[in-house]
């Protein structure tokens, strides 16, 4: 059956096993409380060969994804147990397969933070099922990406023109150094692993400070802010500090990021 909808208790311990695209088949997980939208899409994307797996809530797509080898999601906004703003950015935290967000809200902001929280692709409901599947295909076409190894000590980490020298702490810019103090060189290390990701203001806490609390927290926003003052003064253009009110930060390059290597001699 091309389309399974099940309750988190009742999936078999076999199923890390499935999953993966083969010959343009892919394991699909639709996150949806809306039972007749579900099934309609579970009709479509099941005849064009795909097995869908259909959770009505953020718990049962937790559950889902934990057990199932998965190649995309499609993520709800409006759901009973969470704002799927917040599901969304906890998935990409832990995959990096395409996540297309399907909502009928009509708010702007929630396309934009759709797409600061991970979100590959974003459809307003009422949509059409055609656009739809010809946007899961281009999303399964492209590479899936990779997360960038976490950076040791001798570690280089380029995010467009910044280059963060682990080994001889230094930051800089265009070949322009940034006076930095050690707390706030190892924040941008710790943001610039990877770049374009959203890193949560408690993971931060815990990287920078070694522990989190509400102390620590508003300390976190004003080396955030001194550092993204110090990227800001660079003649030229620098990565952005992007704040994700209420959740994190990230490290912003509009160009290719490249990720951590090891330094040269």
């Amino acid at each position: 059956m091309p389309f399974l909808s099940v309750a988190p208790s009742a999936l078999p311990p076999d199923l890390a096993s499935m999953g993966g695209v083969s010959a343009g088949h892919a394991a699909i997980l639709l996150v949806e409380d809306d039972p007749i939208l579900a099934g309609m899409l579970r009709e479509r994307l099941g005849s064009r060969g795909h097995t869908v797996w259909h959770a009505a809530s953020g718990a049962e797509a937790e559950a889902i994804g934990a057990e199932v080898k998965l190649d995309l999601v499609i993520v709800d906004l409006v759901l009973p147990d969470v704002n799927g703003l917040v599901l969304c950015a906890n998935l990409r935290e832990r995959w990096s397969i395409p996540i297309i967000v399907c909502t009928a809200s009509e708010r702007p902001e929630d396309a934009v933070l759709s797409f600061k929280l991970g979100a590959d692709d974003f459809v307003r409901k009422p949509f059409s099922t055609d656009e739809l599947e010809a946007r899961i295909e281009a999303a399964l076409r492209r590479p899936v990406l990779q997360k960038v190894a976490a950076p040791t000590d001798e570690a280089v980490q380029v995010v467009g023109p910044l280059v963060i020298d682990g080994a001889r702490h230094l930051a800089t810019v265009g070949g322009e150094a940034i006076q930095l103090t050690p707390t706030e060189f190892q924040l941008l290390r710790a943001l610039a692993d990877p770049p374009n990701h959203l890193h949560y203001t408690k993971d931060l806490a815990q990287q920078v400070w070694g522990e989190h609390d509400p102390g620590i927290g508003r300390s976190l926003q004003v080396h955030i802010r001194r550092t993204r003052s110090k990227l800001g003064a660079v003649q030229g253009r620098s990565p952005a500090i992007v704040s994700v009110r209420g959740l994190g930060y990230r490290l912003v390059w509009e160009g290719e990021p490249v990720g951590s290597g090891a330094a040269t001699p």
